[in-house]
């Protein structure tokens, strides 16, 4: 498999294997819980490595979701206590993870290719140069497996709790009277995405990994007209700004995902001004949406 086919395929799969867990988000209204995530799950990969002295291995990803998952946790402990109000929870919670994280960095993993700059933005293209081979034969980038497994484990998640995502996304005071476990579910899904962000982070970084969680859920959002429908226009979304992105990057030798991340906000734009001349407002997106789960329609 050449270079150019490998990152094209990783930039397709991560982008898909971000988004998905990213319609829930959206629509739970926790987008911004996605940033302070993705800069908190820093110094769970800086512990794993000191843990490990392995930037390959697994437990780095889960010391990185567990850091996520604090940022989740903490900020809700803190929104219970009605002593802190809107965002302020996550602007207390994340800033000081990630400064430990950086801490760690400077201090501690000054002899590793982990350095603040590569966190903050990533790089797609040296994330698919070491290839996996087979017999000699290339069968493409060693990054791409991971991220497919990742894709893996957030289709079976969501297969196998899509009933009770929906209804526990839309009415949870509602769901848990009908014995629905709403907030553990909502934990679970918040740790997925901690995986999510964590594994992309190598391509994407902290910094633009919240475009590739966020932006095709949004866009989606103003195309759809049933939750199902949303599930689509997300992965149109996903694969198509991936491409198109790659393909930009590709043509004018710029950065991978930061390409991305630009081809998605165009779409978003685009999408949004026309949703906007046909009269059509964003929040009636998100009602029509409840309106079709309360009555089954979905």
């Amino acid at each position: 498999m050449s270079f150019v086919v490998g990152a094209g395929l990783l930039a397709v799969v991560t982008a898909v294997a971000c988004a998905l867990p990213g319609m829930f988000v959206v629509l739970r209204r926790d987008s911004m819980l996605v940033d302070a995530m993705s800069h908190a799950v820093l110094p769970g990969i800086v512990v794993g490595y000191l843990i490990t002295h392995d930037l390959r291995s697994p437990v780095l990803v889960i010391g990185a979701a567990v850091a996520g998952l604090l940022v989740v946790l903490g900020s809700e402990h803190l929104a219970r206590t009605g002593l802190l109000t809107g965002d302020a929870p996550q602007g207390l919670v994340f800033p000081a993870l990630f400064s430990i994280g950086v801490v760690l960095v400077s201090t501690r993993a000054t002899n590793v290719h982990l350095d603040t700059h590569a966190v903050l933005v990533g790089d797609l293209n040296l994330a698919a140069f070491e290839h996996l081979s087979v017999s000699g034969v290339s069968i493409g980038p060693r990054y791409l497996y991971v991220m497919l497994a990742v894709l893996l484990l957030v289709v079976v998640f969501l297969a196998a709790t899509w009933p009770r995502l929906v209804a526990s996304t839309f009415d949870a005071p509602h769901a848990t009277l009908l014995g629905l476990r709403a907030p553990t579910l909502g934990t679970a899904l918040m740790f997925l995405v901690a995986v999510t962000v964590t594994a992309g982070f190598h391509a994407a970084g902290a910094v633009l990994v919240v475009a590739l969680v966020v932006v095709p859920g949004a866009t989606a959002l103003l195309l759809a007209r049933s939750v199902s429908g949303m599930l689509v226009w997300t992965v149109v979304v996903a694969v198509a700004g991936a491409v198109a992105g790659f393909v930009v990057a590709y043509l004018t030798d710029a950065p991978t995902s930061a390409a991305m991340a630009v081809l998605y906000g165009a779409v978003f734009a685009v999408v949004l001004a026309v949703v906007r001349g046909r009269g059509r407002r964003q929040g009636g997106a998100r009602g029509r949406l409840r309106a079709l789960v309360a009555t089954g329609h979905d």
